[in-house]
């Protein structure tokens, strides 16, 4: 076991789960939710934190800014929190209210905008305030995780050689599309050390990165309403699309199996089962990356209430979660009641 002093130099890289049992397909699922903050979103916090830092940005007074959906930020909350740094986040409406309250109690500062861009959307208006913030005062220093490559960076020096190392017989991964900063980490470290692994991005119908119409989207991390500036194609070998309400499904047909993660794993998952299932590729060694885990999506995702607001009252059918095919189940008569026993029987079976 691990001790350490600051809470970054912490994150679970090897834990894997086999979701055969509840798919019905062979995919391997890396969660990266185990860490102080809570997601993948550590990896390039710490690595863009620690780039400034080298290059001399930040100093005496400085304000570190940055524009998320919600994970960024907190990891960049922690990590702020940690090393005696002041953090503003800049949020849309689509932040989970737990995520906000994550930051603010790691001491962040979080600016809400309301309205979103006419044609960039909530992200353009994010990044029109953090742009602002900026050239009002030169002590805010913008990370700026869109064109950072240290986004890209801490995937390639530590998610992919993660995935590589555990899977050396891999056929396909799949990564979800938001900044893009792990997919094009992993997509560029493949290519150079095993180019017969097939990179496939997942993204949110609505999201516009590979060149979609624009539309609503109500689920945070993965998506832009604008181009992400790091995006290679040329490194990718497909694309898959996922509707939300796929992803909604996704995540409870998960949860139903006792796996209860973020919005994103349910796309990811989603959309890695279509391309399995379009390709016919049941002998595949196939790995998909989750990103979060699923406590800060309980007001959504897997609130009811919110799923029936949003997709209407077949979202969730029965035939969808737990009757899922490929779920393996033990049937019972009845109620079961667990015969009371002794502390002196406990003993006694226990050994």
């Amino acid at each position: 076991m691990p001790i350490i002093k600051d809470p970054h130099l912490f994150n679970e890289q090897s834990l894997f789960v086999d979701l055969e049992g509840v798919l019905g397909c062979r995919l391997y699922l890396k969660i990266e939710g185990f860490n102080f903050a809570g997601s993948i979103k550590l990896k390039p916090a710490r690595e863009m934190v620690e780039r400034a830092e080298r290059e001399g940005l930040i100093g005496p007074g400085s304000i570190l800014v940055e524009s998320s959906s919600g994970n960024l930020g907190v990891a960049l909350s922690m990590i702020a929190a940690s090393k005696g740094y002041r953090f503003l986040c800049v949020i849309d409406p689509r932040c989970n209210p737990a995520t906000r309250q994550f930051m603010e109690s790691l001491g962040a500062q979080v600016d809400l905008v309301t309205e979103p861009d006419p044609v960039d959307g909530f992200l353009g208006a994010r990044l029109n305030h953090v742009r602002d913030l900026c050239a009002s005062n030169e002590r805010y220093i913008w990370l700026n995780q869109y064109t950072n490559p240290g986004n890209w960076g801490a995937h390639y020096r530590w998610t992919a050689p993660e995935i590589s190392n555990q899977f050396p017989e891999l056929d396909v991964l799949f990564v979800g599309a938001g900044t893009t900063g792990t997919l094009m980490g992993c997509a560029r470290y493949f290519r150079e050390h095993r180019p017969n692994v097939r990179i496939v991005a997942v993204d949110a119908a609505g999201s516009v990165s590979f060149g979609g119409q624009p539309a609503t989207r109500l689920i945070p991390g993965l998506g832009m309403s604008v181009r992400p500036p790091q995006l290679d194609e040329s490194l990718i070998d497909d694309v898959v699309m996922v509707e939300e309400l796929d992803t909604v499904r996704a995540c409870h047909r998960l949860a139903a199996a006792g796996f209860t993660l973020g919005g994103s794993t349910g796309t990811v998952v989603h959309g890695g089962m279509s391309w399995l299932a379009d390709h016919n590729a049941q002998d595949l060694t196939a790995v998909a990356i989750s990103p979060d885990m699923g406590r800060p999506y309980l007001d959504t995702v897997y609130n009811p209430d919110w799923v029936h607001d949003h997709f209407g009252a077949e979202a969730l059918a029965t035939a969808d979660l737990a009757g899922a095919p490929g779920r393996r189940y033990d049937p019972v008569s009845g109620p079961q009641h667990p015969a009371p026993v002794t502390v002196a029987g406990y003993i006694a079976t226990a050994h």
